[in-house]
């Protein structure tokens, strides 16, 4: 199973989020923090995919960013989230405009 992590700016809509989904390729899941399920639920929902909800903080991060390490306590929310259902990243973040997602492989 394929989990895209998925982290946002906040008021972010339907259409980016979607838009760099599409450009992942195929998810079986999306994973994001609680701070941004207002963001992530319509996208689950409009692609019936289920979306997981998860706590990063202290979750060790490939990529790592100063500011979402201040705000989140790990260095990128997107692939701390697709850790955190239990996946092995399979390449770092990508950003797409106001969406990070990262891809991971869950057994």
């Amino acid at each position: 199973m394929r989990i895209a992590g998925i982290g946002c700016r906040p008021g972010t809509g339907s259409g980016p989020i979607l838009d760099a989904i599409a450009a992942a390729g195929s998810i079986d899941a999306l994973a994001t923090i609680p701070a941004r399920e207002a963001e992530l639920r319509p996208a689950a929902a409009a692609l019936r995919l289920p979306l997981h909800l998860v706590a990063v903080t202290g979750i060790a991060t490939p990529t790592q960013s100063p500011r979402i390490q201040s705000l989140h306590g790990t260095g990128s929310v997107a692939e701390a989230a697709a850790i955190a259902c239990g996946g092995r990243l399979l390449a770092p973040r990508r950003t797409f405009g106001p969406v990070t997602i990262a891809i991971a492989e869950v057994p």
